[in-house]
């Protein structure tokens, strides 16, 4: 065998050298136990077109094998991807430890009936991982029974993208996830691209997000927006200050009949609060109060306050209406709670919302805010004075005497009684009831003939109703209108009439009448008569007669006032220095004028200059620019 192989070999070397020194066409040929092959180009020839199939023929029907991307693959054995068609699966690379093995295992005897239960045990446990892995291998198994590649529903796969989404991938994988869902003959559903926009909502992408949510509204049924699409969107337009694009998806949500989470409620209204749209806000509160689904959503407790606080400082009624009863509904579910939760409310607020009611004229909001102070003090307290003040004031306002009255005495009743010189203040008809003054002198003699008969009526009712401070707000509504002969009859008829006695306001509601009119010397008399009546002045008392003289032009008498003011205990205010130093400037009475300076100067009241008011006075006024 060797000499034959030998021989073999030193033939070929020999028949090398013959072909070097021949013609190509030379018919040497080497002896070889193969086949001859030639190494001569030719060309190829040209293969006939197939013709095309006759009318007779009919096609093949479409290939049945669908429903997995395995079918472009060697798919009867896919647990053995070669190097090629591994890039381009989704199992990775370094799986190859034992759990893998495991799951690979566990993957080849499980169905989707399975498949899902298993999920759902992990999901518990929060085996994200595993269940990438497990769904990675099952897709790549054959089916027991039919001996075809797995082929998962969109509720699989909607739970391998949540795993993917709780292990930290990004937007554009999911989405390139969702995209390979079409390889397996599945929709994307709603739940598919709200798992997309958590993993945006993660990272602040805006922009993506609406144009994720705009696709899908244009898409069919099955992936249109739902409550939770919205709540992730407007959440995060919301975290971003993109206030206008949140608005216009918290306006599709209400449309379309969703629920808004109460975060994202919250945030609307904070956000809303924040940029002044106050208006905005209202309609948005109007529209969930109007929906089964989102009339219980209500802002948390701290914040109710804030609303409030910024809706009166705005003079936004309905804003305000609705914080009030915000805490209403906090109130009222703290008392339902076991151990009871008393929440309470800063009084002040309510007086600020009364006051507001009182400006803007809305009485909702006036027996609002009167009914949640109430339901505050829960029957076991009156409510502060300044209280009654406000709803006085509001219901002045909206010219509703007759329960304007009706509180009043409500805070008579309740602070009546009080023989301190500071409560006495609370029925001052020049201070704290100056609102009802001017409400019964608002159509002049009609209103306040109005008022004292309906006084006069309820005096003779059962029980009987008499009230000096009622009486001696007509008093000086009379002194407003000018008309001093229906103010002293009503002070005559306090203790005529009404068997009552008149008192300090109602002094000094009598001696403004007359100061009014230049009848200084009547006022002085009502002064002296006061005195000798054992009634006791107070600083209004003085500061009218002070402005009587002043009216007739004698701020020698006025500073006589004001020195008898001081010997009986009480101070000069600055408003009624300067109406005596304004009279002396005017009347070129300089001596005066420096008493005027001592008495600041003793009380340290600083005056201040009025040359503005000077330039006004000393005007030359001429026609030659007429």
């Amino acid at each position: 065998m060797a000499s034959s192989i030998a021989i073999l070999t030193k033939s070929r070397s020999i028949i090398k050298e013959i072909l070097t020194h021949h013609h190509h066409d030379s018919l040497v040929k080497s002896i070889t136990t193969s086949s001859f092959l030639s190494q001569q180009p030719q060309l190829a020839e040209q293969q006939p077109h197939p013709s095309p199939p006759s009318p007779e023929q009919s096609p093949l029907p479409p290939n049945p094998a669908s429903g997995s991307p395995l079918y472009n693959e060697n798919w009867r054995n896919p647990i053995q991807p070669t190097s090629s068609s591994s890039s381009a699966s989704l199992i990775p690379l370094n799986f190859i430890h034992q759990e893998s093995a495991r799951i690979q295992a566990l993957s080849q005897t499980l169905d989707l009936a399975a498949v899902k239960n298993v999920f759902a045990d992990w999901t518990a446990s929060q085996r994200w991982g595993d269940m990438k892995q497990l769904f990675e291998f099952w897709i790549r198994s054959l089916d027991g029974r039919t001996g075809k590649p797995n082929k998962p529903d969109v509720d699989l796969y909607n739970l391998y993208l949540r795993a993917n989404v709780m292990m930290g991938a990004s937007a554009g994988e999911l989405l390139d996830l969702v995209a390979r869902m079409e390889d397996y003959g599945i929709v994307p559903n709603t739940a598919s691209f709200n798992l997309v926009l958590k993993a945006m909502h993660q990272t602040r992408e805006t922009a993506a997000a609406e144009k994720l949510i705009e696709r899908m509204l244009q898409s069919g049924k099955e992936s249109l927006p739902d409550d939770e699409s919205y709540d992730l969107v407007i959440g995060m337009l919301f975290l971003t200050d993109q206030i206008d694009s949140a608005l216009k998806y918290v306006d599709l949500t209400l449309k379309y009949g969703y629920i808004l989470s109460v975060k994202v409620f919250t945030e609307c209204v904070r956000s809303c609060v924040d940029k002044g749209r106050l208006d905005t806000l209202v309609s948005i509160i109007d529209r969930c109060k109007k929906m089964d689904q989102n009339k219980a959503l209500c802002p948390t407790w701290n914040l109710c306050n804030y609303i409030a606080d910024v809706a009166m400082q705005e003079d936004n009624t309905e804003l305000a209406y609705f914080s009030l009863e915000f805490m209403a509904k906090w109130i009222a579910i703290g008392d339902k709670a076991r151990p009871p939760v008393l929440l309470s409310v800063d009084e002040g607020l309510v007086v600020a919302a009364l006051g507001t009611a009182g400006r803007t004229y809305n009485t909702k909001l006036l027996d609002g805010s009167w009914a949640l102070l109430k339901r505050l003090l829960r029957q076991k307290k009156a409510p502060n004075p300044e209280s009654y003040l406000a709803k006085i004031y509001a219901q002045a306002s909206l010219g509703n005497l007759q329960k304007a009255f009706s509180t009043l005495h409500e805070l008579e009743t309740a602070y009546g009684s009080s023989t301190t010189e500071a409560e006495d203040d609370l029925f001052s008809p020049f201070t704290s009831l100056y609102p009802l003054v001017v409400a019964c002198s608002k159509n002049g003699f009609v209103t306040l003939d109005s008022v004292y008969y309906q006084l006069e009526n309820l005096s003779q009712a059962d029980p009987p109703y008499k009230s000096v401070a009622a009486l001696n707000c007509i008093i000086l509504g009379c002194s407003n209108t000018w008309d001093v002969d229906r103010a002293y009859q009503t002070f005559e008829a306090i203790s005529s009439t009404f068997g009552l006695i008149p008192n300090t306001h109602s002094y000094n509601a009598l001696m403004n009448a007359f100061g009014k009119l230049k009848k200084t010397s009547e006022a002085s008399s009502v002064f002296e008569h006061m005195i000798s009546k054992g009634v006791k002045p107070n600083a209004t008392t003085y500061s009218v007669l002070v402005d009587a003289h002043l009216v007739e032009r004698d701020p020698k008498a006025a500073l006589s006032v004001i020195d008898q003011m001081v010997n009986e205990g009480f101070e000069p205010s600055r408003v009624m220095l300067k109406k005596v130093r304004r009279r002396c400037m005017r009347e070129m009475d300089y001596t005066n004028d420096d008493q005027v300076g001592s008495l600041a100067r003793q009380f340290k009241i600083r005056m201040g200059f009025e040359n503005r008011r000077d330039l006004l006075f000393n005007l030359e006024y001429s026609t030659d620019y007429a």
